[in-house]
C-alpha cells in the first residue's frame, strides 16, 4: 500500500513538473532560474524525453514488478514530448524560401561572432552573399567591424560601422552594427548605456526618415545574471515601442522568455514581430552551433514593427565550423503598404 501511494505521488509530482517545464508561461515562470534554461531547449528536451520513454517501455515489458509505474511514467513523458512537438511544429521547423527582392526591401544579417572568431573575411563573404543592408554583430570588435565594412565596400556594398564597447577587457564585450549607406545617414550615441552587461547599439536616422535600427545583446541568463537578464529583456521591450523599428541580434532568449513583453497582438516583444515566426523558422536553433539546429535554442532573432513584413528568413547552418558558437541568421523585410 505504501509503495503504491509513493508511486502515485511520484507520478503526480512528475506530471506537474513536466507541465511547468513544457509551458512555464502558464505559471509566469519562464524567466525563473533553471526553467529559463530548460524551456530554451525544447528540441533537445523532446529528444531526451523520447529516449526516456523508450527506456520506460522496455522496463515495463521486462519487469512485472514495475510495469504499472513504468507505463504511467512513460505515458506522462510521452505527453510532455507531444506538447513540445506541437509547440515546435507551430513555430516552424524551417522554410528557407525568400520572396523576390524589391528595391525597398531591407536584408538583415545577424551573427554573434564570439569575439571575431570567424574572421572578417568569413563575415563579409556571408554578408555579401546575402546582399545585406544591415549587419548586426554582437561580440564583435570595432576593428573587425570596420574590416568587414571595408570588404563589403570593395564588393559594391558600402557600409558604415558603429561599435559600442563598455570596456576593452574582451572583444565579446563589444557590439558592432553595420548600416548600408543606401539607407541614409544614421546617428549612434556610442557612449549611451543600453543593456546592462553587454552593449546594444541604437541607430536613429539623422533626417528622421527611415527605421530606427537596434543591434541587441542582452546578457545570458546564467545563475549570477538573472536579474540583469530580466532587466535587459525589459529594455528590449522599450526599445521596440516605436512605430518604425528594425531590431536584430543575440537576444539570449527564446519566444517562451518573451511572455508578457508584448505591447500588441501578434508581437513578440514590444511592438516587434518575430521574422522567424511569420516565416515558419522559429523552432530552428541558433545556439549552440555544435549540436543539430533542431535541438538547439532559437535565441538569435530579427524583429520589426508591423510596418515591415518578413518575406524570407533562414538560419545559416553552413558556418558551424567557423569558430562561433552561434549560427548566423538572415531575414528579408519588405515595407507594408
Amino acid at each position: 500500500m505504501i509503495r503504491r501511494t509513493l508511486a502515485a505521488i511520484i507520478i503526480v509530482v512528475t506530471a506537474l513538473a513536466l507541465l511547468v517545464v513544457a509551458w512555464p508561461q502558464l505559471f509566469g515562470a519562464a524567466q525563473l532560474p533553471i526553467l529559463a534554461q530548460l524551456v530554451s531547449l525544447r528540441g533537445a528536451a523532446t529528444s531526451a524525453g523520447l529516449g526516456i520513454v523508450a527506456l520506460l517501455v522496455i522496463a515495463a515489458l521486462v519487469s512485472r514488478r514495475v510495469r504499472r509505474f513504468a507505463a504511467s511514467m512513460a505515458a506522462i513523458m510521452l505527453v510532455f514530448c507531444l506538447v513540445n512537438l506541437i509547440v515546435l511544429s507551430a513555430r516552424g521547423f524551417g522554410d528557407t524560401q525568400f520572396a523576390e527582392r524589391t528595391d525597398s526591401d531591407v536584408t538583415v544579417l545577424s551573427w554573434n561572432t564570439l569575439g571575431d572568431l570567424p574572421g572578417a573575411d568569413t563575415i563579409a563573404r556571408l554578408a555579401i552573399e546575402a546582399r545585406a543592408d544591415v549587419v548586426v554583430l554582437p561580440e564583435t570588435s570595432r576593428a573587425a567591424g570596420e574590416a568587414v565594412a571595408s570588404l563589403m565596400g570593395d564588393a559594391g556594398l558600402p557600409m558604415i560601422a558603429h561599435t559600442s564597447s563598455y570596456d576593452e577587457v574582451s572583444k565579446a564585450r563589444s557590439t558592432t552594427l553595420l548600416i548600408g549607406v543606401g539607407l541614409g545617414d544614421y546617428v549612434v550615441d556610442e557612449l549611451a548605456r543600453t543593456t546592462t552587461v553587454l552593449p546594444s547599439v541604437v541607430a536613429t536616422p539623422a533626417d528622421g526618415a527611415g527605421p530606427t535600427i537596434v543591434a541587441v545583446h542582452p546578457v545570458a541568463p546564467t545563475p549570477g545574471e538573472m536579474a540583469n537578464w530580466r532587466s535587459d529583456l525589459q529594455w528590449v521591450k522599450d526599445a521596440c515601442a516605436g512605430d518604425n523599428v528594425i531590431m536584430a541580434g543575440d537576444f539570449n532568449a527564446t519566444l517562451d522568455h518573451f511572455a508578457g513583453l508584448s505591447l500588441a497582438p501578434g508581437a513578440a516583444v514590444g511592438q516587434c514581430v518575430e521574422a522567424a515566426v511569420t516565416t515558419d523558422n522559429a523552432a530552428v536553433g541558433t545556439w549552440p552551433s555544435a549540436i543539430p539546429a533542431l535541438l538547439g535554442a532559437p535565441i538569435d532573432h530579427v524583429m520589426s514593427t508591423p510596418n515591415w513584413q518578413a518575406t524570407g528568413m533562414r538560419v545559416i547552418e553552413t558556418q558551424d565550423e567557423s569558430g562561433s558558437d552561434h549560427r548566423p541568421i538572415v531575414a528579408q523585410l519588405t515595407p507594408v503598404g
